[in-house]
């Protein structure tokens, strides 16, 4: 068994205009004097890594690693959330995505949709030249708009989406095959990989492709009322990365699942900081310490309620005392009969 990596950040978040959050050597001070020891990092925000230049250069992408060592911390992973999610979009949310994109290609999704691609395959060669294991990002969506099915769906349809976007990320896919990166999809709502079953048509569609992975995230499950810990029995030899973050959900005779149109403190489902929600972290840990999970326990901080900072601070112990150290022997070695071959088999009668 391995021993759970941690605790680290995912900076997303974190990040403004003031310091300490203003710049990568800033925030990575900011982080270790948390106890944090990794930092995940987004790659939309050239102050704190530059994609392209990482993917293309070795001696910069030592540089931002160097930057991060210095404070005793390690890269996790990269994101491509944003990018990720204009890999397919519907085109009801045209406007809505275009915000992550560069201004010049706005009002153009065959061009956006382009640049998305090529920002995940810098991803992979960036990935590769700061000698990590994993990068994560979103699915995007073509079927979301019809997640609920009225009015009925057109026959084919869900087929027809699930074979369009394999088309889209199979060639993404073989390229983080050739860098040696696993790439993980954040199941989450808003994305077509939003549940395992949706995660399993995909996985059908790219022919099983090794590289297609998922980042384990309970409280979206929480919030789908979704069996979080069974989803890690099922799907552990896929998981490569994992988000720490907690969520509640509390229906009442006004609003469930849906939320009723309600922003996120008055939700029934709402993200919360670590140890405030429903999570059975004990369990989670447990079972991915069990399935020998080989990476990094990552707090992404989202509470409607709790200042960042705070949720921060309590998030580095939160995590550091989840983490199981994993034992070297059986317990029960003291009591071990030092028996051999020959005494087996003549206890057997063979």
């Amino acid at each position: 068994m391995k021993t759970i990596k941690g605790p680290a950040i995912f900076i997303a978040q974190f990040i403004g205009d003031t310091a300490p959050f203003n710049s990568l050597d800033n925030i990575c001070k900011w982080a270790a004097g948390l106890g944090y020891k990794g930092v995940q990092l987004p790659t939309l925000d050239d102050r704190f890594i530059d994609l392209q230049k990482a993917a293309e250069s070795k001696t910069y992408a030592d540089e931002v690693k160097g930057i991060v060592n210095s404070h005793g911390l390690e890269i996790t992973e990269l994101s491509t959330h944003l990018q990720g999610q204009l890999v397919a979009v519907n085109p009801v949310y045209d406007e809505l995505f275009d915000g992550f994109a560069p201004e010049n290609l706005r009002k153009n999704p065959t061009e956006r949709q382009k640049w998305a691609v090529q920002q995940l395959k810098y991803a992979a060669q960036a990935s590769k030249n700061l000698g990590l294991q994993a990068s994560v990002t979103f699915s995007g969506a073509l079927l979301w708009p019809m997640v609920y099915p009225w009015p009925q769906r057109p026959a084919g349809i869900v087929e027809t989406a699930f074979e369009e976007l394999a088309k889209r990320w199979t060639p993404i896919l073989d390229v983080y095959e050739d860098n040696g990166i696993d790439l993980c999809y954040e199941i989450h709502p808003g994305e077509d990989l939003h549940d395992g079953i949706t995660f399993e048509m995909f996985l059908d569609k790219v022919n099983g492709h090794k590289r297609a992975n998922l980042l384990y995230d309970p409280s979206h499950f929480i919030l789908q009322c979704l069996d979080y810990l069974e989803y890690i029995d099922l799907y552990h030899e896929r998981i490569k990365m994992f988000h720490v973050k907690d969520a509640e959900f509390n229906p009442t005779g006004r609003q469930g699942v849906y939320g009723g149109y309600q922003n996120w403190v008055d939700r029934a489902g709402r993200f919360r900081s670590l140890g405030d929600g429903q999570v059975d972290f004990k369990q989670i840990f447990s079972k991915l310490t069990q399935y020998d999970f080989p990476g990094w326990a990552v707090l992404e901080w989202e509470c409607a309620l709790k200042h960042p900072e705070d949720g921060a601070r309590e998030g580095a112990t939160f995590i550091k005392d989840h983490i199981i150290r994993v034992t070297e022997r059986a317990f029960d070695d003291f009591a071990a009969s030092g028996a051999d071959d020959t005494l087996n088999r003549k206890t057997l009668g063979i």
